[in-house]
């Protein structure tokens, strides 16, 4: 850098993972810089460059937890614009193998905000950081690196509507890009090894719509989440949001997509194992066009298994490992990638990069990884060796979800270990695995029909062929 006793990093990507990077970084260097191709300060709608922003983008709860650490009282902010929330067991209505689960509170905070809402307030505190600068509607080309390779020292990048390229120096190079990250391709070009990639089709697809409700299917409720299972490969979130909306995404695996048209949507939506959101939707206003995503395979790159990485560069969130998103791990992986960024964070020194990688993979990544493969690999369809631990995995799993058919706590625990709260191992002990068997293996308890329709004040039109007619 031109000035030796000014630290610089820079991050590759203004997402939500660029950003909970750049606010751990903010707190070692004298200047952190985000570089995106779109413009970010001031907006409030879905971004071009942001593919699922349309899409409910779930936080789990331990993404909760790390955020209110990055960004004190960002929490409260985001309930104070609007945002419902509840506790992910107490106030979720969960349908697993077509059952509901027995609710009960489990210390579990939900953020139910929309993508661009979240994105917004983290966003705004970011840019409150007096030495983070964002350099706005720049494409990136690449690294610079030092003569013998060995060291990332910037990147290159090119202003929109400009010819000429410029370098940002930078002591360490964050890419944050996402899953077209082409940190892969230019490790090869610098002449380090092949990314061993893992990857599995599933052949996911979902639609989005958002709604003003004339009847209430909810009941105190936040959300109604029937989950699809190997039976019945289809599923569904459909939660309070900002502005007074619902929001729906319904979702497909293995090819079974919801269609966009909007009869056919509602098709799709009657036969999930949930039928109070479709009747909900005959009591509803459309608020926009239904609005589709395919998702066809995950994606991980195991960096951490290179012989050999250049120094002041590291790799977060989707560019290193792309999650099926129906789990929503992946923007509280990324918070997590961005708590492991500040283990690593030397006085004076930028982070060794294999040692970066090694703990992201061990300690982040692993976990749900395992964790989603043995549920994506209990459909039949998706390909994939399923070991004799896994199917005793995908056994057991079964069970607990049984089990939570009839007991709370076993609900409650099981949602801890979904929202990344509790480790797997918390599931393992002697006495929940008993308890879990005598609940659990004679099947799950009978289907219980969903509360009646409430009338909500001032609803004004009632159904949606009467909404359609007046329209």
């Amino acid at each position: 850098m031109s000035d030796a006793t000014t630290t610089r990093a820079v991050v590759l990507g203004g997402s939500i993972a660029g950003l909970f990077a750049a606010r751990v970084l903010a707190d070692a260097y004298d200047e952190v810089q985000i570089v995106d191709r779109d413009t970010l300060i001031d907006v409030a709608g879905p971004r071009r460059s942001c593919p699922q922003g349309k899409h409910i983008n779930g936080l789990l709860a331990r993404g909760q937890q790390v955020m209110e650490e990055f960004y004190p009282g960002i929490t409260n902010e985001i309930f104070a614009d609007g945002v419902p929330t509840g506790d992910l067991c107490g106030n979720v209505r969960w349908y697993f193998n077509g059952v509901r689960i027995q609710q009960q509170e489990a210390g579990l905070t939900c953020v139910s905000a929309s993508r661009p809402m979240l994105e917004k307030h983290i966003r705004r505190r970011t840019a409150a950081l007096a030495n983070v600068v964002f350099v706005e509607q720049h494409d990136i080309l690449g690294l610079a690196t030092s003569p013998d390779k060995s060291k990332v020292t910037g990147a290159r990048v090119q202003a929109r509507g400009q010819k000429r390229e410029k370098v940002i120096d930078a002591d360490l190079v964050i890419d944050a890009t996402g899953r077209g990250s082409r940190t892969p391709i230019w490790l090869q070009e610098l002449g380090y090894g092949l990314v061993e990639e893992e990857s599995k089709k599933v052949g996911l697809g979902y639609v989005t719509q958002h709604y003003r409700l004339k009847s209430d299917p909810y009941h105190g409720d936040l959300s109604i989440n029937p989950v699809a299972n190997a039976t019945l490969p289809r599923g569904a979130i459909f939660t309070k949001t900002d502005g007074g909306r619902v929001e729906l995404t319904a979702y497909g695996i293995l090819g079974d997509h919801p269609p966009t048209d909007q009869q056919g949507f509602y098709d799709f939506v009657k036969t999930l194992a949930a039928p109070e959101i479709h009747e909900a939707l005959m009591h509803a206003e459309p608020l926009d066009e239904p609005v589709a995503f395919r998702f066809p395979t995950t994606l991980r790159r195991h960096y951490e298994k290179l012989d050999r990485f250049p120094d002041g560069l590291l790799v977060v969130g989707d560019a290193v490992t792309c999650f099926n998103p129906v789990y929503a791990q992946g923007m509280t992986v990324s918070a997590l990638s961005a708590l492991t960024i500040r283990n690593h964070l030397h006085s004076g020194a930028a982070p060794q990069p294999m040692q970066y990688f090694q703990d992201l993979s061990k300690n982040v990544i692993d976990p749900p990884w395992e964790m989603t493969n043995t549920v994506d690999l209990s459909f039949p369809g998706v390909e994939g060796e399923r070991p004799l631990r896994m199917r005793i995995a995908q056994r057991f799993l079964k069970l607990v979800q049984y089990a939570a058919t009839k007991d709370k706590a076993i609900a409650a625990q099981y949602m801890r270990a979904a929202g990344l709260i509790d480790g797997p191992e918390k599931m393992q002990r002697p006495g929940f695995m008993l308890k879990v068997l005598l609940k659990g293996l004679f099947g799950p308890a009978k289907k219980t029909p969903a509360p009646p329709l409430a009338p909500i004040a001032g609803g004004g039109v009632e159904t949606w062929s009467e909404y359609r007619n007046a329209a």
